[in-house]
């Protein structure tokens, strides 16, 4: 049997945590509420957060009764500490706003009305001062630490009246409003003022008057309402949604309403991942709103602390490597090629377009130019046959990231895209409710079946990738909400699969204003191979008999590493030297001479500098460095050829020579009439056009073992046999 609780007793207890509970510091005992104390008398502080792991290193039963009646304690706090104030006040406060101003004017006439007529008076309780309208500060309840945030679903008719921790993700934030949390009458006959505090969302205005001197005089005086002396608090709902990894196959993801006042306000915005302690609790209704409810009832979650969070601080709680441990793993041999096998190691090849994917998750630096802005984020686009894993991709990169939404092509529209008008229900007002690409905000967005999108609907996305904001015109609503994210779509060619027989245009068949937006484009064909047929069905049956990828020559590092490691890269914003600018530059131009002669679909443009330049900074940033070098510009370089190769592979047939012959004719390119070459040149020409440093160290032995060329000792010079 639950014994009953005495809560003057229980506020006694609240009084003398408030007043003992210390911290030992360097400085020695820290009195950590006195000191909040001290500023809230002095309005200084607004809210003051009590921690239940400080109640229960004094009174673990007082936490326990906290966590579990949260709302009658909250009122208990808030007794303790209007009781205590006056201990703490070492002068007289300033005056904040107007209701200062005015508590201040009815304090001093009420002592003049006592000293008139005495203490003994009887007043009618709606005539004297409600606590509420006194306090001038809240108390809010943090969760103990040792309690996981609980997903929506688990939240529980049991769940009533209690201090929940719930985690999701915001999808709408209505403007912030003042609510009416005192109101203030004034009487035209007697000029008494009468107060009717207001707990629901609505209330039902006092009309007659019930002062003494009404009654007596049988005057009948109406009461008015007096904006000024009545109190406000800001308001603000929000609605939060489960994170998708908590959603059950088959389901809907559930969602919830969040109540913010005061402090909480303004916190959070849609896309945000958010953990908020509050009180759950079941929503009042009254009159034709409860009639027509009939015996349903809705609830609410009151919010306490809202924290902000991002997906790469719940892997730091839940890993035991710090990250002085990752950044050593950066040090490792051809940790790049690690980290990129690290990838979907369950997906077999795909080698450069892994390392494109992990360049997309780190992301280029943004730079504002004078107002203007220049793009960090990269977009990247695969375009293949069926079956060759782009979706599987796709929702690996999805998980992979720490913010990220996935979409299809068919189940998208342009609104569902960018932003919706809504009527809000609570105000009637309309309101924006922010697409995939805005809850994706500094984050991945996912789109698979590319192809399959209206015309009308993929236009949403051209101002996205390119100036990163989603500008709205609708319903007299002018604004432009932010948008960066990097995009990466997975595509089908025109006909299904793609025809070497037609034109690239033909089997593309995508605008070419859509096009240069992405800096990687990815042509992905499934060519009959049979040694590559054989390793891709070894792999496949090896996945499906184990559920863990076959051995490989990297061992792949866990996803929470590789997700903290992206976030560490994130934090560097390298920069390229003045040294590299001529090489990028003459390297810039050598691509439009080549686009000049080549007819393919993905010319050359100023963006495709712009996307050299963050392929680079993405790599500098991989290798935690400040500075661009001349290996990231090739390396980005190499990539951007790679997958110009795939685009029109088999128009050129460039792909069924040998990488050796065609590093040999490069060279011999090279040299024209000369009869020796520098060494890194003709590396640094073999790089940017796709090949690796192990093919060309390969194609100069080999030819040097033929007696073709000779090369010097120190490996500086390559000098043609006459």
């Amino acid at each position: 049997m639950a014994r009953r609780l005495d809560y003057d007793e229980e506020k006694e207890k609240c009084k003398k945590f408030l007043k003992e509970f210390y911290m030992e510091g360097d400085q020695g005992k820290s009195f950590t509420y006195g000191e909040q104390l001290v500023r809230l008398a002095h309005r200084e502080q607004v809210a003051i957060t009590i921690d239940l792991d400080d109640i229960a290193e004094l009174d673990q039963e007082l936490a326990d009764s906290i966590a579990k009646n949260s709302r009658r304690y909250q009122a208990l706090f808030c007794d303790a500490i209007h009781e205590l104030l006056p201990d703490y006040k070492e002068r007289e406060p300033q005056a904040v706003d107007s209701l200062d101003v005015y508590i201040e004017h009815r304090l001093l006439m009420e002592q003049q009305l006592r000293a008139r007529d005495g203490a003994n008076i009887q007043r009618d309780p709606r005539n004297m001062f409600p606590p509420e309208l006194l306090r001038r500060f809240e108390v809010h309840f943090r969760h103990q630490n040792v309690v996981k945030p609980m997903s929506i679903r688990q939240v529980r008719a049991d769940s009533i009246g209690k201090l929940l921790t719930v985690r999701g993700i915001v999808t709408r934030a209505t403007e912030v409003k003042p609510v009416m949390a005192v109101a203030t009458y004034t009487c035209d006959q007697c000029g008494a003022e009468t107060y009717q505090p207001v707990g629901g969302p609505s209330f039902m205005p006092i009309i007659s008057c019930v002062s003494e001197v009404c009654k007596t005089n049988r005057s009948g005086g109406r009461l008015y309402l007096q904006t000024r002396g009545s109190k406000f608090v800001k308001f603000q709902e929000i609605k939060i949604q489960e994170h998708s990894d908590q959603v059950p196959v088959g389901n809907i993801p559930r969602s919830m309403t969040v109540y913010c006042r005061g402090t909480t306000t303004r916190q959070t915005q849609p896309g945000d991942h958010v953990i908020i302690s509050g009180i759950f609790l079941p929503m009042v209704r009254t009159g034709f709103r409860q009639m027509s409810a009939g015996l349903l009832a809705d609830t609410f979650l009151e919010a306490c602390v809202i924290d902000k969070v991002n997906r790469m601080r719940q892997l730091t709680d839940e890993d035991d490597k710090t990250d002085e441990d990752i950044v050593a793993m950066a040090q490792e041999h051809e940790f790049y090629e690690k980290l990129a096998s690290s990838i979907a190691p369950e997906i077999y090849g795909h080698e450069d377009i892994k390392k494109a994917l992990l360049l997309l998750l780190v992301g280029g630096v943004d730079r504002s130019p004078q107002g203007m802005k220049i793009r960090g984020n990269i977009n990247i686009c695969l375009m293949g046959d069926p079956g060759v894993a782009k979706s599987q991709l796709l929702s690996y990169i999805d998980r992979l990231a720490p913010r990220s939404q996935y979409t299809t092509g068919r189940g998208s529209s342009g609104v569902g895209l960018t932003a919706a008008v809504m009527r809000d229900p609570l105000t009637g007002e309309m309101t924006l409710e922010g697409g995939a690409l805005v809850l994706a905000d500094q984050g991945v967005c996912c789109i698979d079946e590319f192809d399959k999108m209206m015309d009308g609907d993929r236009t949403a996305i051209h101002e996205v990738m390119e100036q990163q904001t989603v500008s709205i015109a609708k319903a007299g609503i002018m604004t432009s909400l932010n948008a960066r994210v990097s995009i990466l779509a997975a595509a089908n060619p025109a006909y299904g699969r793609y025809n070497p027989k037609r034109s690239v245009e033909a089997n593309i068949q995508l605008p070419a204003a859509l096009l240069s937006r992405f800096d990687l484009l990815w042509v992905i064909q499934d060519k009959p191979d049979i040694e590559a047929d054989l390793r891709l069905a070894q792999h496949i049956t090896y996945v499906h008999q184990h559920s863990v990828q076959p051995p490989t020559e990297y061992e792949p590092l866990d996803m929470k590493h590789v997700a903290r490691y992206i976030a560490l890269a994130k934090q560097k914003t390298p920069a390229v030297p003045e040294g590299l600018t001529d090489y990028i530059v003459g390297a810039y131009v050598e691509m439009r001479k080549e686009a000049r002669n080549n007819t393919d679909t993905t010319y050359t443009s100023a963006r495709t500098l712009l996307g050299i330049l963050r392929l680079s900074t993405a790599l500098a940033r991989l290798r935690l460095a400040d500075t661009v070098e001349k290996d990231d510009v090739n390396e980005a370089m190499r990539l951007m050829e790679m997958s110009k190769f795939s685009l029109h592979e088999e128009e050129t047939g460039k792909r069924h020579v040998k990488p050796v012959d065609a590093i040999y004719s490069i060279i011999r390119e090279l040299a024209g009439d000369k009869t020796d070459v520098k060494v890194d040149t003709a590396r640094q020409r073999c790089t940017t056009k796709g090949f690796t440093p192990d093919q060309f160290n390969q194609c100069l032995s080999e030819y040097e073992r033929l007696d073709v060329w000779q090369v010097n000792t120190a490996q500086t010079k390559i000098s043609f046999v006459q």
